[in-house]
């Protein structure tokens, strides 16, 4: 990470307790919404786990090259900036969240459920979908929040531990709401910024998401090992 994503980071890891207000629509609920749809299907985009099979036909049965595949489709879709408004604002029609915002974290929830459900994942077991969100936060964050004591474990060990219970269920969409502030922020300091020179702003606002996209998935390649049962 740049030092410069990484101080916009910090800015906005500070700031987000403050600003809820700023969008009030980023919700335990509304995370857990973004999820379901993400899985099942929303927009255009088809449920997770149809498209990874999809994926997995063509590349004639490897799991790993249709992991690869689907990691590739989701930075496709994270760089194209259209797309993401389009999908975001499925979701986000009757809240204060920015279509591009949620479009990003709808495409990457997606991406994560086709990985885990190539790697032998029940997409339905609340503790893969817990799983699911974590990776989401990327590998920093996870690192920081499981050693204050946010969250319990990585997401290999979420995936496979005990059940889930409705206070670990709120504390990972309280992590994923609050990290969604931060980025909104974020963005909405980049764009002030990139109204200066708005192609270029536009090129490196798709080149930035594309790029997170991808860390994103190689984390969920590295964390969501197979299973044996696979």
């Amino acid at each position: 990470m740049s030092k410069r994503g990484a101080l916009t980071g910090q800015i906005g890891r500070r700031l987000a307790p403050k600003v809820t207000g700023m969008a009030p629509g980023v919700t335990s609920t509304f995370v857990r919404e973004a999820l379901n749809r993400a899985i099942s299907g929303v927009g255009p985009l088809p449920p997770a786990a149809a498209a990874a099979d999809e994926q997995l036909r063509e590349q004639h049965g490897d799991v790993e090259k249709g992991v690869h595949e689907v990691i590739e489709n989701h930075v496709r879709y994270a760089g194209a900036q259209g797309f993401l408004t389009n999908i975001g604002g499925v979701v986000t029609a009757a809240v204060a969240i920015p279509a591009n915002i949620t479009g990003l974290a709808l495409v990457q929830c997606r991406m994560i459920a086709g990985i885990a459900h190539l790697r032998g994942y029940d997409l339905a077991d609340p503790r893969v979908r817990n799983a699911i969100l974590v990776c989401l936060l990327g590998e920093d964050s996870v690192q920081r929040l499981v050693k204050a004591g946010t969250i319990p474990a990585h997401p290999a060990d979420l995936a496979t531990g005990p059940e889930s219970d409705q206070a670990l269920d709120r504390a990972i969409s309280s992590a994923v709401a609050d990290d969604i502030i931060s980025r909104i922020l974020g963005k909405r300091m980049a764009v002030t910024v990139a109204r200066r020179v708005p192609v270029v702003g536009g090129v490196v606002g798709m080149g930035a998401d594309g790029y997170a996209t991808w860390r994103i998935g190689r984390y969920a390649e590295r964390e969501l090992r197979p299973l044996a049962n696979r």
